[in-house]
């Protein structure tokens, strides 16, 4: 049986495998050591590799796309969601409300890890959670997700460019998204917006793949893999950058 087929009948028996992990992470939080890794010898729901995770995502994506989700009963697992978390990937996404990740790549409950913040950056606080995720969920894949329209990136290239100042915390997010848009200026390109945005996602995944002390470690032994796309709105569709 190929790699991929095991890969989608292990995610078939998730709900069950859910319940029987769950009462297991019950008892370490119950005993106070809720931070200590699963044992190597019960492999957990989302123990598999960054590249199946991935297509996993994808093929959720293409359904989406195609207006044909599978996941529509939501509450199907809620007992067993109740226990424990085993997501098979972590979203780094925006914070606009037309992006939801769960929806955009027909994920249920309890399958996606999503940190998000306008402009999708990475920050100290959502790397801690990403390395928590990481470490102590089992997390194969992260994605840097930007969008296509983007708002906090369109404020910032304004910003750059016409030398504006923007009210309350806002300057903050701006110094963050602040290096991409400056290196996507640099490049000319057509589409500023577009450029700045896929920029944007580079960066940030070239900051995660290099993380010190947690994430860096688990890419460099191939346990993780960080990977960075566009969420184009009008159409659905997430493409890798």
């Amino acid at each position: 049986m190929c790699e991929i087929c095991d890969q989608n009948e292990s995610r078939l028996s998730r709900r069950h495998l859910l319940g029987f992990a769950g009462l297991a992470m019950a008892g370490f939080a119950a005993s106070g050591t809720f931070l200590t890794a699963p044992s190597p010898a019960q492999a957990a729901p989302n123990a598999i590799k960054p590249e199946a995770a991935l297509k996993l995502l994808r093929d959720g994506n293409a359904r989406y796309v195609a207006d044909a989700p599978e996941n529509k009963d939501f509450s199907a697992g809620r007992a067993a969601r109740a226990q424990a978390q085993y997501p098979i990937a972590a979203i780094v996404g925006c914070a606009d409300s037309r992006v939801a990740p769960e929806l955009l790549f027909d994920q249920p409950p309890g399958e996606l890890f999503v940190t998000r913040v306008a402009g999708n950056f990475v920050n100290d606080d959502g790397l801690a959670s990403l390395e928590y995720g990481v470490k102590f969920l089992g997390i194969p894949l992260i994605m840097v997700l930007g969008h296509s329209g983007c708002g906090a990136v369109a404020a910032t290239i304004k910003v750059v460019q016409d030398d504006i100042t923007l009210p309350g915390h806002l300057p903050g997010l701006v110094e963050s998204l602040r290096p991409a848009i400056t290196a996507a200026i640099a490049k000319n390109p057509a589409d500023l917006l577009i450029e700045a945005t896929a920029e944007n996602v580079r960066q940030n995944v070239a900051h995660l793949k290099n993380a010190n002390p947690i994430i860096s470690e688990y890419v460099g032994d191939g346990r993780v893999n960080v990977v960075g796309g566009v969420y184009d709105i009008a159409t659905g569709s997430v493409n890798l950058v």
